[in-house]
C-alpha cells in the first residue's frame, strides 16, 4: 500500500491512560533486538522493560506537551504512536513507533509528510533525535533530515526543513 492509501485506514487519537499496556508492548519491540543479545532471563528482560518504559513515559509527560501524544490505530486498533511537540520555533516529534508487524509498510512516511505539511504551513523546521545505531535514521535521511546536532555519543538530533 502507498502513503497515499493509508489516509482512509489509518488514525490518530489521543493516547489514554488505558493504552498504557498496549504502549508499553509497543515500547519493548522497539528493544528486542538490544534484548536479544543479553543473557537476561525472561522476567528480567520482563523488569527492564517495565523500567525503562516508565522511565520514559515520565520523561516525556514532564518535558514535553502530551497535547498531541496519538496512538495510530488501524481498524480501531492500536499499531503504534506518534508523539509530536508544537514549539513556538520548531514541531518536535518526540516519538513515533510502529508495532514490527507494520514497520515498512509506509505508515510512518504518511504521517511524515502529513507533519511536512503542517511544517509548511507553519514555516517551521521539524526535529526528532534518533540513535546513530537506529535503522530509521535511514529513513529520516531519505526523507530529507540531515544532522542538526550531535548531543552525546548515542543520539543525532536530525532536522526536516521546508
Amino acid at each position: 500500500m502507498t502513503t497515499n492509501n493509508w489516509k482512509n485506514e489509518i488514525s490518530l487519537r489521543k493516547y489514554s491512560h488505558s493504552d498504557i499496556p498496549f504502549m508499553q508492548q509497543l515500547y519493548a519491540s522497539t528493544r528486542e533486538s538490544e534484548l536479544a543479545m543479553t543473557n537476561f532471563s525472561v522476567e528480567e528482560k520482563e523488569r527492564f522493560i517495565s523500567q525503562q518504559f516508565t522511565a520514559q513515559l515520565a520523561h516525556y509527560t514532564q518535558y514535553y506537551s502530551t497535547d498531541s501524544f496519538n496512538i495510530i490505530e488501524l481498524n480501531d486498533e492500536p499499531i503504534g504512536r506518534l508523539f509530536v511537540d508544537y514549539w513556538e520555533n520548531e514541531i518536535r516529534i518526540v516519538d513515533i513507533a510502529l508495532m514490527p508487524q507494520y514497520r515498512s509498510s509506509g505508515i510512518g512516511t504518511y504521517y511524515f509528510e502529513w507533519l511536512f505539511d503542517k511544517a509548511r504551513e507553519l514555516s517551521q523546521p521539524i526535529t526528532i533525535h534518533v540513535e546513530h545505531t537506529n535503522p530509521a535514521k535511514r529513513l529520516y535521511e531519505r526523507l530529507g533530515f540531515r544532522l542538526k546536532t550531535q548531543t552525546n555519543d548515542i543520539y543525532l538530533l536530525m532536522q526536516w526543513c521546508p
